[in-house]
């Protein structure tokens, strides 16, 4: 029986052991990609000359995807691939993305090889349909890119659309769903006969590469791909190109065996912590492909508050180009990545190799919260997006005391003056914000930082919102800000909510509430905090009007509760009892603690 045991007990050693270095033999093969966290996307095929527009008419679906202009404009085969014909080949010069993505600071390159059209852009020999053949020349725009990517030391991978093929007379297309579907056995023939070979090609044919990026933003189960079809991809990947990351839109989770990272949705930036090594594609304005009447370009500080966000929940961001026809990159699209890449050459050191610290997201009005260990030290780096006037920025979350602050300016890092009292950490600013999209201060810290992840977050100026995102209990759905009415709880039965809070400078302080009651009579809720109680009736509230005649909406009104004496400096729990009768509906959008002047 002892025997037995041991020899049970050994063997789940032993598999702990394999599952243990399994894991780690995973995260050093993603490596590469949790330290770079920013790469560039190029959308580019025979929908880059079409520029959204066909025989006079723009696109026919408001996303104004380019790239889709072959299906939505139903454009025959034959017209399509004579697009062909406008590329410009002495002006190709695929180097001058490289050096693009250099400049502004990316550490990859991902290349739309074949989109959901069907054309490759590489010189296949797998099909005709190719933008060498269709085009009437004989380079190779991948052989070209991956020369430049070594040269330069920038990273390759390529996009290959495996699930939509507009060409293949047995590949998908969404319009089957009302023409009638294929056969599973037509569908494997064009897997077999094109898929696989061409993805034999780019990973045979191009030196390393990095990555291959899937498109199937379904689970596989819900259309006609089958999973031994998606196991056969993996496999081939891992048996000709080993360090190869494979993306999420393969079909399948994140947690499936082979697959590296999760790539959310298109301009899906994430919303909490992640552990896994996932990733946002995003665009510069709204079209992947090259759009002529494109005007939704966003700022550049919208583009590095999107990277900055991922990195401190642990995710990258992948920026897309779609150059013309051509190879032109929009000068709007220039100008926000050199201006990307300035910030970065100043900055870099809070993004590359980061990521953040496992706070409520959010919960910091002035930026974000990035991350990094560093000669044994911790290196927390706060995002600054909104300069404080009163020049204190708060910090909330941190129990340890840095060693210092430095702001990074362009003259280099300063130093800043600091207190710390609990989870606060309160530092001296000058006049002057250290960079003008997003400034960044770097605290120092001698071992990994000590959280305190449940205090409620100082805001700019002081004070405390109390709101269903940093209550303790999970008691009352929560709805989230909708345009019109503010994020709130739904409080419609009774029960207690509960709030930690930190009072760092002793005093009386008031006590807000803000909501909407849509009863038919007034709500009793009640704050409590040690010995201390605040009572009130909340009466019925009405509607609001947000633009005149036809627009209106809940209006969420501020009360003032009363008074709360705090005597000392410390931490203090906050208590809201809610009475909330049969068919009452109370929406709780925050209380507030302020101190009085």
């Amino acid at each position: 029986m002892m025997k037995r045991t041991m020899l049970s007990l050994m063997l789940c050693l032993t598999i702990f052991a394999a599952h243990a270095q399994s894991t780690a033999d995973e995260r050093e093969k993603v490596k590469w990609f949790t330290d770079a966290r920013f790469g560039m996307f190029i959308h580019w095929g025979l929908y880059s000359a079409a520029e959204g527009i066909w025989e006079g008419e723009r696109l026919r679906n408001s996303n104004n995807y380019a790239e889709w202009i072959r299906y939505r404009n139903r454009i025959p085969e034959a017209e399509y691939t004579g697009l062909a014909k406008r590329f410009d080949w002495a002006k190709i010069n695929p180097e001058q993305w490289v050096l693009l993505a250099k400049k502004a600071g990316m550490k990859y390159i991902l290349i739309t090889a074949k989109h959901h059209d069907g054309t490759a852009i590489w010189n296949s020999k797998v099909s005709d349909n190719n933008l060498s053949k269709l085009s009437g020349t004989n380079r190779d725009v991948l052989k070209e890119l991956a020369a430049a990517c070594k040269k330069h030391d920038m990273k390759l991978g390529f996009y290959y659309s495996h699930w939509l093929d507009w060409e293949h007379p047995d590949g998908w297309d969404h319009n089957q769903e009302i023409t009638g579907r294929i056969t599973d056995e037509q569908y494997n023939k064009y897997w077999q006969s094109k898929v696989l070979p061409q993805l034999r090609e780019l990973l045979t044919n191009y030196g390393d590469i990095a990555m291959i990026w899937f498109d199937m933003w379904v689970d596989y189960k819900s259309t006609i791909v089958k999973k031994e079809q998606l196991d056969q991809v993996i496999s081939l990947i891992h048996k000709l190109q080993p360090a190869c990351l494979i993306n999420s839109r393969l079909g399948f989770p994140a947690n499936y065996p082979g697959i590296d990272f999760e790539t959310m949705g298109d301009n899906q930036l994430g919303a909490v912590y992640t552990d896994h090594p996932w990733e946002t594609s995003g665009t510069i304005a709204n079209s992947w492909g090259y759009n002529a009447l494109e005007n939704e370009y966003k700022s550049t500080s919208q583009l590095l508050q999107s990277l900055i966000s991922n990195v401190s929940l642990n995710g990258g961001f992948t920026l897309n180009i779609g150059p013309r026809a051509d190879g032109a990159v929009p000068y709007e699209d220039q100008t926000r990545l050199n201006e990307m890449g300035t910030w970065l050459a100043k900055n870099g050191e809070s993004v590359y190799g980061c990521t953040g610290l496992k706070l409520r997201p959010d919960q910091h009005d002035w930026g974000r919260i990035t991350t990094k260990k560093l000669n044994n030290k911790q290196i927390v780096y706060l995002q600054v997006y909104n300069w404080p006037l009163d020049k204190v920025l708060r910090l909330t979350g941190i129990l340890s005391k840095p060693e210092k602050a430095e702001l990074i300016t362009d003259a280099g890092k300063v130093a800043l003056n600091f207190t710390q009292a609990g989870p606060y950490t309160h530092i001296q600013l000058p006049d002057v914000a250290g960079d003008h999209f997003v400034s960044v201060i770097a605290l120092e810290y001698p071992q990994p930082v000590e959280l305190d992840e449940k205090a409620a977050a100082e805001s700019t100026f002081g004070g405390l919102a109390l709101t269903g995102a940093n209550a303790s209990e999970k008691l009352y759905k929560s709805v989230p800000f909708d345009g019109l009415r503010p994020s709130h709880l739904v409080i419609d039965k009774a029960g207690l909510l509960t709030w930690r809070v930190y009072i760092s400078t002793p005093g009386t302080y008031n006590a807000d509430v803000s909501f909407h009651n849509s009863s038919k009579t007034g709500t009793s809720v009640k704050i409590s905090t040690g010995s201390q109680n605040l009572s009130q009736l909340l009466k019925p509230t009405g509607k609001v009007v947000v633009e005149p005649h036809d627009s209106y909406t809940d209006e969420f009104v501020n009360n003032r509760l009363g008074e709360l004496n705090f005597p000392k400096e410390g931490y203090y729990n906050i208590t809201l009892t809610a009475d909330a009768k049969e068919n009452q509906k109370l929406l709780l959008n925050r209380i507030w603690l302020n101190k009085k002047p």
